[in-house]
């Protein structure tokens, strides 16, 4: 499959001018200029003596330069178009005496990034693109549509890594994602999911197969429950007796040597501190060990099934059932959260929450050797829609796992996986969605940290603040339906 690429119509009043102009004198200038000049060639041939010969020539160059400056005017208006890559960007025409030093940037040549704001009521607002060699490219938002302006602000979040954009840019970037989250266009964001996937493939390799035995039989694998491209997980038997999960991690050869160290030792450093985790929601981490050149986590098997399983097969939850489960979540966030040093979890999804037989919803897997065998292998691995805006740019912190946590309760409501980087608002999919709890959700999934609940504490206590009103509600409903 192709690399995406984005072609973003600008379009300014005077290229719009010049092209309706030469559009109209299209006849004059492209059929009756030509075809007059050609009698007037003709007729100089057969009558030599009609006119000075100083005087055909001049005719001859001007209506010439006539049709160049046209045919020159028509390319200039009709070259309306950014074009955007994986490689860099292209801009029209229209910005060639601005860009000294070419039309074609690299996404690495643009530093900054900023909205001018002239006020709703004026049209001349500005985003204006700073480069290394000094050039500014002042873009007016009204010569653009929402929608591509929000593929170029994607395009300078997963492609221009060393741009700086300003608090006023992200404010409008966020504005103009839940405005355009919450209309009818969504046709766009499949290209952006298919450009995440492909930037986010892991390195595939080779899972054990059943009946294959670890540490001189003391380990045998039983079937595969999930795998992707650096990691697997196993249902095991531990010494012939108890089952057991077997979670697998490869650091690749290819990866660069200093690098894949470093990714070994966070590894066996991330599986010490994990074994000393003590939670009721959390599966406990029974031993880790290196055989072969992979990475083993054996974790204590919960017997249930996996939240996104249970929702697949159900459906999606009811509001309280969401909220409960969310409030436990939150119990287990704070409890990593407030270990030393903090451990953040960084892959949150359905798939790594079970609920058990018992009716407890407990915490199966950790996403913390995700990010180190991603920084071996220079990729990102993790579920895209799950993943925030700074972790892609490799920068996790405590509120990447609020963020986490509200794609999954809007997962929980709607049964289906949320935007990426775009905050989640499953009232536009379910009718009457409590209006709180779609705030609280779109909170949770600011595109900026800063912007988020800053704490899991804080998001628990919002959520406990709702059961009464859920409550009501749920009574409410089931007399409505009872009548």
């Amino acid at each position: 499959m192709a690399d995406l690429q984005i072609h973003i119509e600008y379009k300014t009043l005077p290229n719009k001018i010049i092209l309706l102009g030469m559009t109209v004198l299209f006849p004059v200038w492209a059929i009756l200029g030509p075809a007059a000049l050609g009698l007037f060639i003709g007729h100089t041939i057969i009558h030599p003596s009609a006119f000075p010969l100083s005087f055909t020539v001049y005719v001859c160059l001007a209506v010439f330069a006539l049709l160049l400056i046209c045919i020159g005017l028509t390319a200039f208006a009709e070259d309306k178009y950014i074009h955007i890559s994986k490689s860099g960007i292209a801009f029209p025409l229209l910005f060639s005496r601005k860009l000294r030093a070419g039309r074609n940037r690299n996404w690495a040549e643009i530093t900054n990034a900023e909205l001018i704001d002239y006020g709703e009521s004026n049209k001349s607002n500005l985003l204006a693109l700073g480069f290394n060699s000094g050039e500014i490219i002042p873009l007016k938002i009204a010569c653009l549509k929402k929608q591509d302006i929000e593929q170029l602000l994607l395009a300078l979040e997963l492609w221009g890594t060393n741009c700086k954009r300003s608090p006023q840019l992200l404010t409008y970037q966020q504005d103009l994602q839940n405005s355009y989250h919450n209309g009818s266009g969504k046709g766009y964001t499949q290209m952006w999911e298919e450009e995440l996937g492909r930037r986010f493939t892991n390195t595939v390799f080779i899972p054990l197969e059943p009946e294959h035995q670890l540490q001189n039989g003391r380990l045998r694998i039983i079937r595969q429950l999930a795998f992707g491209g650096l990691s697997a997980i196993y249902l095991a038997q531990l010494n012939g007796l108890d089952l057991v999960v077997l979670k697998e991690a490869v650091v690749p050869n290819q990866a660069d040597e200093d690098k894949r160290k470093q990714a070994e030792e966070h590894l066996i450093r991330e599986a010490k501190l994990l074994a000393k985790i003590d939670h009721p929601n959390i599966a406990h981490v029974l031993d880790h060990f290196m055989e072969d050149g992979r990475h083993y986590l054996v974790l204590q098997y919960i017997n249930g099934q996996d939240l996104r399983q249970f929702v697949k097969q159900h459906g999606p939850v009811s509001q309280l059932t969401a909220v409960n489960w969310a409030i436990t979540i939150c119990g287990i966030l704070i409890f990593l959260h407030n270990q030393n040093p903090p451990i953040i979890h960084r892959d949150l999804t359905p798939d790594n929450l079970i609920y058990t037989n018992q009716g407890e919803v407990v915490l199966i897997d950790f996403g913390a050797a995700n990010q180190f065998l991603g920084a071996a292998t220079g990729t990102i691995i993790g579920k895209q829609a799950y993943i925030p805006a700074e972790q892609l740019r490799g920068n996790t912190v405590m509120q990447s796992d609020i963020y986490a946590l509200g794609c999954t309760i809007s997962y929980f409501l709607t049964g289906q996986d949320p935007l990426p980087l775009a905050p989640s608002h499953p009232g536009t999919v379910i009718v009457g969605l409590n209006k709180d709890l779609d705030a609280l959700i779109s909170k949770c999934t600011s595109f900026e940290p800063e912007d988020r609940y800053q704490s899991a504490s804080e998001v628990q206590e919002a959520l406990k603040q709702l059961i009464p009103h859920l409550q009501t509600e749920t009574a409410n409903a089931i007399e409505i339906s009872m009548i």
